[in-house]
């Protein structure tokens, strides 16, 4: 398991942390949400459902890594 940059601990991420798909490149933006998963703007990364995956690729939620 890569589990991301962020190590697989969401307690390191702060609420409006922007994370990447490793596979796709896509982004995550909590300002934006996810409009494919009907997830709100202003839902943290943190507090996606657990069966949340990348919207483009289908990739897993802890291969997501930490825009800097």
């Amino acid at each position: 398991m890569f589990e991301g940059s962020y190590l697989g601990d969401h307690t390191r991420l702060p609420a409006g942390a922007k994370l990447e798909c490793k596979i796709c490149w896509w982004v995550y933006d909590p300002a934006q949400g996810d409009a494919v998963w009907q997830i709100d703007p202003g839902v943290a990364f943190t507090e996606l459902p657990a069966h949340w995956r990348c919207p483009q690729c289908d990739c897993a939620a802890d291969q997501f890594m930490v825009l800097g």
